[in-house]
């Protein structure tokens, strides 16, 4: 238990043998459950799964108000299989759904490839312990230093996905959507309809654009970007095309459902008329351009495409505005000051 609230952490896994076990022997002690998910791995995933998970349930003492809250089940580690992969997201529901039947009051997420830091849970945790966020995650985007562990084609990669993730969550000032090092509350996850949710790699931006529709919280955590021997299975084109689209829709939908639905809000009409303008005013100069190459006249075109395409950033910049106005009091950023940086006050972080 940690600061009066049952901590669930659910460690995901696919073809992690070699790193699964040691994220599980490495989970703090004030965590109350671990809930280690195997996606199907065709490697020794499941096996190394269960064996870490034996040794730790026999030596751990079980807590009997848990045990009792439970039905009776006092394992630290909670082994579960799926019995076909169906993807990253899949697996983290999965585990949302046993934690929250268990009734942890705050769920974290730790992949099994051993890229998050046991140490600094408390941190990732603390936002939604505290009651200042519904959800947080890490960032490892806010300080230079902390992403020096990033290559440069994953901090390309990331940067582009979090600019698009801005739009279609409305969280103007979260970023690294990617990172999966978070904690939500168990009546997050039961407010959340996890079943709308991708159950592939988009997940994570996926469900950030649920939580603004549900008004829900989010906290940012600085931390560094740690990268071993681990080899992603993600094929990164692929997965950016994916992500990318599923962002647009998602973008739609959430502007739909919180803008025109719920209430209308003057953001929907900028961000369709600085559509319709970038988009009319682009064609229109590509075919000014065409016209002039074939020795007609395309200038009287060019000039008013180009207003089209001003006018159409100039909406865009209002619709943002708006959009960022509206969700402003959603998020929050909390830094880590360490090493050089300038240490300021932070909540106590005693374990009870």
């Amino acid at each position: 238990m940690y600061k009066g609230k049952r901590i669930g952490v659910v460690v995901t896994a696919y073809d992690e043998e070699s790193f699964v076990g040691t994220v599980i022997e490495t989970v703090p002690d004030f965590v109350d459950r671990i809930y280690a998910i195997d996606d199907a791995s065709p490697d020794g995933s499941w096996q190394e799964i269960q064996h870490v998970a034996a040794q730790i349930n026999e030596d751990a003492e079980p807590e009997p108000a848990l045990a009792l809250a439970d039905g009776g089940d006092s394992r630290r580690v909670v082994p579960i299989r799926h019995e076909e992969n169906r993807g990253y997201g899949a697996a983290v529901k999965t585990g949302y759904k046993h934690a929250a039947n268990d009734e942890m009051d705050v769920v974290a997420v730790m992949n099994g490839d051993g890229q998050m830091d046991p140490a600094i849970l408390d941190r990732i945790i603390d936002p939604v312990v505290e009651g200042e966020a519904d959800y947080a995650k890490g960032n490892r985007l806010l300080h230079p230093e902390d992403r020096e562990g990033m290559s440069t084609f994953r901090f390309f990669g990331n940067a582009l996905l979090t600019g698009l993730s801005k739009f279609a969550s409305g969280y103007w000032t979260i970023g690294d959507p990617q990172n999966g090092y978070t904690a939500i509350s168990r009546e997050t996850i039961e407010r959340l309809d996890l079943e709308a949710i991708t159950d592939r790699y988009g997940f994570l931006n996926h469900l950030l654009t649920h939580l603004n529709v549900n008004e829900c919280r989010v906290a940012d955590v600085s931390m560094s970007a740690v990268y071993g021997e681990e080899n992603s299975s993600i094929r990164y084109v692929p997965f950016v095309r994916f992500v990318s689209l599923l962002l647009l829709r998602s973008f739609i939908w959430r502007l739909k459902t919180r803008y025109v639905v719920e209430k209308f809000h003057p953001a929907v009409v900028l961000y369709g008329a600085g559509a319709t303008g970038l988009l009319g005013g682009s064609a229109g100069l590509g075919n000014s351009i065409v016209r002039t190459l074939r020795g007609k006249d395309g200038y009287t075109g060019a000039i008013g495409s180009f207003v089209a395409v001003l006018v159409g950033l100039i909406a865009l910049g209002f619709a943002i505005y708006l959009d960022f106005d509206e969700n402003e009091s959603l998020e929050t950023t909390r830094y880590d000051y360490s090493g050089a940086r300038t240490e300021v006050e932070t909540p106590d972080q005693s374990i009870e």
